[in-house]
């Protein structure tokens, strides 16, 4: 009986070593089309979220950043506890899915949790809420990068010399305490301060913090370079769309606000991004900076942004 005992537990490691092996050598990539259809946006839009309902998860917000496409956040309670248990968890405690018409053919299709959760060093990789979407929407195939990225490069992704990591995100605002930062950026949010409004917010449980999801949409006179519509027409060319890489994200963690500086946000889902030429981050130089800027507005009430930038 120990015999059998012993073997039972060499086996049952030799198979846990296989399987964390095989996750390490695993590449993949941002996004997941989960299937393509016909007809209005709308009807569309209304069956991706009962599926999401249905399935389990809890759809916290959605919007249009430009007329050919809509966003839909959700989130469920394996999410929101993984984002309990890591730093800065809140970045990944929403996934997105998001339906896009290209050519009069509806593309839906989803931000791969797994990827999202190495990308953001997160406590676990998120693969039962990637297997759970694979039943409720599908997965047709993964796109967005041509050979994909293992974990251990998401969890020390950046973009190239110089760049910024997960770890060098963007302080917009300090407050004393916890509540008086989310107040503030859901007041100025509820404003449309600098062109930024709420898309949803969800709150970490057991800690304090909070994410915000946020549309950003240049006002009259304002900077085009932080618009959605603006970005995704320069970087989000390919037939498959990564619509699903927006909304942003505020984050109040503690009694500070952040969020995720530009460069490593937009690279970590277009990663094959060329630099130069056509539809290159050179198309889009100036958009960090702006959508610091704006996004600082939106946290700290006493900033005075620059006239130029």
């Amino acid at each position: 009986i120990a015999m059998k005992t012993m073997k039972s537990i060499f086996l049952g490691l030799a198979i846990l070593v296989l399987s964390v092996t095989a996750h390490a050598d695993q590449k993949l990539k941002p996004f997941i089309l989960a299937y393509t259809t016909k007809g209005a946006m709308a009807a569309a839009v209304a069956d991706v979220k009962q599926k999401l309902t249905a399935g389990g998860f809890e759809v916290v917000g959605s919007y249009s950043p430009y007329p050919t496409a809509t966003v839909i956040a959700f989130t469920n309670d394996a999410l929101k506890q993984n984002a309990a248990k890591s730093d800065f968890g809140g970045y990944g405690a929403a996934q997105r899915a998001s339906v896009t018409d290209v050519n009069g053919v509806l593309q839906v299709a989803y931000t791969n949790p797994t990827y999202m959760a190495d990308a953001y060093r997160m406590a676990g990789d998120l693969s039962g809420v990637t297997a759970q979407l694979a039943k409720v929407l599908g997965d047709k195939q993964a796109f967005g990068s041509k050979n994909g990225l293992t974990p251990d490069e998401l969890r020390h992704y950046h973009y190239m010399f110089g760049m910024e990591y997960f770890t060098d995100p963007s302080t917009l605002a300090m407050y004393p305490n916890y509540q008086m930062a989310v107040a503030a950026v859901a007041k100025r949010l509820a404003k449309g301060i600098a062109g930024v409004t709420q898309v949803y917010r969800i709150d970490i449980p057991g800690k304090q913090e909070t994410v915000f999801g946020v549309a950003m949409k240049a006002p009259k006179g304002g900077n085009k370079n932080m618009d959605d519509q603006y970005i995704m027409n320069q970087i989000d060319f390919m037939p498959l769309r990564s619509t699903a890489h927006l909304p942003y994200e505020i984050l109040v963690s503690g009694s500070e606000v952040y969020s995720l500086y530009a460069r490593f946000r937009i690279a970590i889902n277009f990663p094959d991004l060329s630099m130069m030429g056509a539809h290159s981050f050179m198309n889009i130089m100036q958009s960090p900076d702006a959508i610091k800027n704006a996004l600082t507005q939106v946290a700290d009430d006493h900033y005075q942004p620059p006239s130029i930038y």
